[in-house]
């Protein structure tokens, strides 16, 4: 029995030994590899993420360089991938440019360099030498300069990102020539030009995305080609002409964006063959003609967006029945005149509706779903008639526009969803107090507040803490009194504007605790006293206006207030400094 056991320890012993053999003679990282990603390192002047801090050791196949992969058995780097915190406003960040020496990573398989913000300088031709790579991903960075024709050469490519930067130029032709091409994003650049005839090489893609671009030209038929193609954004470009038909044959399609284009002519009714679609978005062009019926088969859309068109009467019939899947519509600013919204829209449970501008008249209507709404947007009509009730059982509703219509009703008279994020109800005949608006019930979620432009009166009322308030806009009302100082309290406010009412008293200091101010407007007042020195420490406003007051006294001087125009201040008692004539006397003084 003790023979055995020993014969037991001497084989764990073995065991152990031999592993510690193996981890010994495993290859070091190449000192090629070293060089090369040393030599990256060297061009970045300013590392906030920490990430290079750990490239310090002699083996940088060690798995304490971060964001560094190895092949075990070769010692070869295989992928870099860098990834950047996905907040754009935290203070993490890489700042420099990409090296050439990254082009002698002979065995890179994946390069990702993503959400570094301040990475600048143009791709280095070297990167034609990555004969491996299967991924590029250089996205949210500041690479300017041309995509490399070069690129286009490498073969086993199947994703090309490069998401997120100020690129210029045309897309190179020989991208065509990456055959295995999965996924090519090249969205948020500067692109112009068409779309390479040589795409039509590429019968394995299934995401493309060149939106937020210039590029121009038609959209070409050879995009029905791309048999696996499950996203296409087009959106945010200068694409004119027609619409092509040949996308009816994308049997894989799920996400289509075209919007934001200059395209004209109809709706193709081959739109209505794309079987899986999901997202359909062709707002913002010159479309005329009316609304395909076919889009009626679509069973499994969920998302329309046919706004900003010159779309005609009448809606499709066959929508009563169709599109079962429906959540979103929006069917605004079109040439339609609907009189009332139909009972296809309003019998449904849906989360977004938005008609905006289409002519509809009388009392708001009534949905027999109401909890399922999110959004509502029925701005630009001639409702006049039916608020009063009209938000009483929305309890998800976050957004809700009802601008520009005739509808007359006492705010007290209002009942808002305790989770509205977004109020706009501006340029109608509502009267009453701001504080039916601006309580404790509300204050909590609501981030954005238009009521300008209708009869509201009485004076601003107590800002309570913890508001997120973003936006606060009640000009051209009836509004007296002062402002408050609790106004200090909105922290988080962008953009004020108290315009055109009846305000009396100071500018209180305590205005310049908001830090984050971006626009405030207080012209056409009845202010008095001096603009507060205290109004400095708001760095970020780029607009101000305090024309047609009874203010006094020195402007303050100091970025930006000296340098906004002299028609900022005009119209005031006397208001002097820079931009206006220079103080005079003790007084002034």
């Amino acid at each position: 029995m003790q023979s055995f056991l020993w014969v037991f320890i001497f084989l764990i012993i073995f065991s152990f030994s031999n592993l510690s053999l193996q981890a010994a003679v495993a290859p070091a990282c190449s000192s090629l590899d070293r060089a090369a990603l040393l030599g990256f390192k060297a061009r970045i002047l300013k590392d906030t993420t920490g990430i290079l801090s750990s490239w310090t050791t002699r083996d940088c196949c060690d798995g304490n360089w971060v964001g560094i992969q190895c092949n075990p058995g070769t010692g070869r780097v295989t992928q870099m991938q860098l990834q950047g915190p996905s907040d754009k406003d935290s203070g993490l960040y890489m700042k420099g440019t990409l090296s050439p020496t990254l082009g002698n990573l002979q065995f890179l398989e994946v390069m990702i360099i993503t959400g570094m913000k301040r990475i600048s300088g143009n791709i280095p031709e070297s990167f034609a030498n990555l004969n491996r790579l299967t991924q590029l991903v250089l996205e949210d960075n500041e690479i300017h300069g041309t995509i490399p024709a070069s690129l286009g050469h490498l073969a086993l490519l199947k994703a090309i990102s490069l998401n997120g930067n100020h690129l210029t130029g045309q897309i190179p032709g020989s991208f065509g020539n990456i055959r295995n091409l999965v996924q090519l994003t090249l969205a948020r650049n500067t692109l112009s030009g068409p779309v390479p005839s040589t795409f039509r090489n590429l019968h394995y893609l299934q995401y493309l995305d060149l939106s937020y671009n210039s590029l121009s030209g038609s959209i070409p038929e050879l995009v029905g080609q791309f048999k696996n193609l499950t996203f296409l954004d087009l959106s945010n470009n200068q694409f004119t002409g027609k619409i092509p038909s040949s996308l009816g044959s994308l049997n894989n399609l799920l996400d289509l964006s075209l919007s934001h284009n200059q395209l004209s002519g109809i709706i193709p009714v081959q739109i209505g063959d794309i079987k899986s679609l999901t997202s359909l978005s062709l707002s913002v062009n010159q479309l005329t003609g009316q609304i395909p019926e076919s889009i009626s088969q679509l069973q499994s859309l969920w998302y329309l967006n046919l706004s900003r068109n010159a779309l005609l009467n009448p809606l499709p019939s066959a929508f009563a029945k169709g599109i079962p899947s429906l959540l979103s519509i929006d069917l605004s600013y079109n040439k339609l005149s609907l009189g009332k919204v139909p009972e296809w829209i309003t019998g449904r449970e849906l989360s977004d509706v938005h008609l905006a501008g289409c002519n509809l008249v009388g009392t708001l209507p009534s949905f027999k779903n109401p909890n399922s709404l999110t959004s509502i947007d029925l701005s630009d009509n001639h409702f006049n008639n039916g608020i009063s009730n009209f938000f009483a059982k929305m309890s998800s509703l976050q957004h809700a526009k009802i601008s520009n219509n005739q509808l007359q009703s006492d705010l007290s008279m209002i009942t808002l969803p305790r989770g509205l994020s977004s109020l706009d109800l501006h340029s109608n005949l509502f009267s009453g107090y701001l504080s039916k608006i601006l309580n404790n019930s509300t204050s909590r979620f609501l981030q954005s507040v238009d009521l300008s432009n209708n009869q509201i009166s009485g004076s601003i009322p107590e800002l309570l803490e913890g508001s997120n308030l973003i936006l606060l806009n009640i000009s051209r009302n009836k509004i007296t009194g002062n402002i408050t100082n609790s106004v200090s309290n909105l922290i988080k406010l962008q953009r004020l504007d108290i315009s055109r009412n009846q305000v009396t008293g100071t500018i209180p200091t305590s205005l310049g605790l908001l830090l984050k101010l971006q626009w405030l407007d207080l012209s056409m007042n009845r202010l008095i006293g001096r603009i507060p020195e205290s109004l400095l420490n708001i760095e970020r406003l780029m607009h101000a206006n305090f024309k047609a007051n009874r203010l006094c006294g020195l402007i303050p001087q100091g970025r930006p207030f000296n340098i906004f125009p002299a028609v900022a201040y005009g119209h005031n008692l006397c208001l002097c400094g820079k931009p206006l004539p220079p103080c005079k006397g003790k007084k002034n003084k």
